[in-house]
């Protein structure tokens, strides 16, 4: 059968236009993971950083407290509010008649001092406000607030406070690509977030730590 002009011409458009799409696909099959690696990374350095304020104020919160704040609420009007005392510790030591022996000992002890008090607000935040927004996952396009728990524990017959927050990668990742986002959410790797979600602390062991690598904790101001 032979070809006509129009024929020819109708194939060669055609060809043309699935090498197009064939080159696209293998540019995005090689570009769509780097610029979601990238788009990732940068998220979860800002819900990172989030987390550490986080951290900060829930250790100071116990501290004052003995226990961990289970809601954000609590946690703001504590930043808001809450004082540390400046304590000084110091070696002494007094003579005491012992009835015992029936002379005089010496006794040594540890005495504290107030030597004051200091507003959490100044101590964690100074003149910063983003304190308020502590329960928000800091990302553009995503109105979602993390999920904030907190429990006593037992831990070798001891009663023991233990936190944690969490959110989940897909509202970090909530526009990228889903099967990336999928292969993400399984990944098990010494170098990246595991799991499902970026997550503070337990409600199972005694811990402050995330579960992302140290590669995030680096200072990058």
């Amino acid at each position: 059968m032979k070809l006509t002009e129009k024929n020819r011409k109708i194939i060669t458009y055609a060809l043309y236009f699935l090498s197009i799409v064939l080159v696209y696909q293998i540019y995005n099959s090689i570009d769509a993971p780097i610029e979601f690696n990238k788009v990732k990374n940068e998220r979860y350095q800002k819900v990172i950083e989030r987390l550490k304020d986080i951290r900060n104020a829930q250790v100071a919160f116990k501290s004052v407290n003995g226990i961990y704040s289970d809601n954000f609420d609590s946690l703001v009007n504590f930043i808001e509010t809450g004082q540390f005392t400046i304590i000084e510790k110091r070696d002494s030591s007094y003579i005491q008649y012992d009835r015992v022996y029936r002379i005089d000992m010496l006794r040594e002890v540890v005495v504290v001092d107030t030597l004051g008090f200091v507003s959490v607000q100044d101590s964690l935040f100074k003149n910063d406000n983003r304190y308020k927004d502590l329960a928000l996952v800091p990302i553009d396009g995503v109105d979602e607030k993390f999920s904030i728990n907190a429990d006593i524990i037992d831990k070798n017959g001891y009663n023991v406070p233990v936190f944690e927050v969490k959110v989940s990668k897909d509202v970090i990742l909530f526009d990228q690509n889903k099967d990336l986002l999928m292969q993400e959410k399984e990944t098990v790797s010494v170098d990246g977030v595991n799991g499902p979600a970026l997550v503070l602390g337990s409600l199972e062991d005694v811990s402050t730590n995330g579960n992302w690598p140290t590669t995030f904790d680096v200072d990058r101001k």
